[in-house]
């Protein structure tokens, strides 16, 4: 019998972005420029209550499915949702998000926040804040191309 469990954690991950508030939520909430620096959506529906889906994967590896749901959007301050991650037909973790944009001089402050419970080993909070650092540098060179 395989042993289940739970790993519950919390990680936070900061950046500064030399582009408004404004520009930083247009690059999370418009399909087109997430699809950029994020895994393009099969779905997306942007606002309280909305889904985004997507799932995909290397040819050679599993499929990975994000699902997720919208809890709280302040445009331009603040996007809250919660989702699910699998890979393949295994359920690797459940988590909500929080994703603050506060204005600075020359920019935004990006604090990203995820609380996870991830399951019998099948990912790991390490793992998972490295894939966040990961997606937060592909946005930052979006906002730079994008400039």
């Amino acid at each position: 019998m395989t042993e289940r469990f739970v790993k519950h954690a919390t990680f936070a991950v900061e950046r500064t972005y030399a582009a408004s508030p404004a520009r930083v939520y247009q690059a999370w909430s418009d399909p087109a420029v997430k699809a950029k620096w994020f895994s393009k959506a099969d779905i997306f529906e942007f606002h309280v209550g909305g889904r985004e889906y997507s799932s995909g994967g290397p040819p050679e590896g599993p499929v990975f499915t994000f699902d997720a749901c919208y809890q709280e959007i302040v445009p331009e301050q603040r996007i809250v949702y919660s989702y699910t991650l699998d890979s393949d037909d295994v359920r690797i973790s459940v988590s909500i998000t929080t994703v603050e944009l506060i204005p600075i001089e020359g920019g935004t402050k990006l604090i990203f926040t995820e609380q996870g419970a991830f399951f019998d080993g099948h990912d790991t909070p390490e793992v998972r804040e490295h894939g966040t650092n990961e997606m937060l540098n592909a946005l930052g060179k979006t906002l730079e191309q994008e400039g």
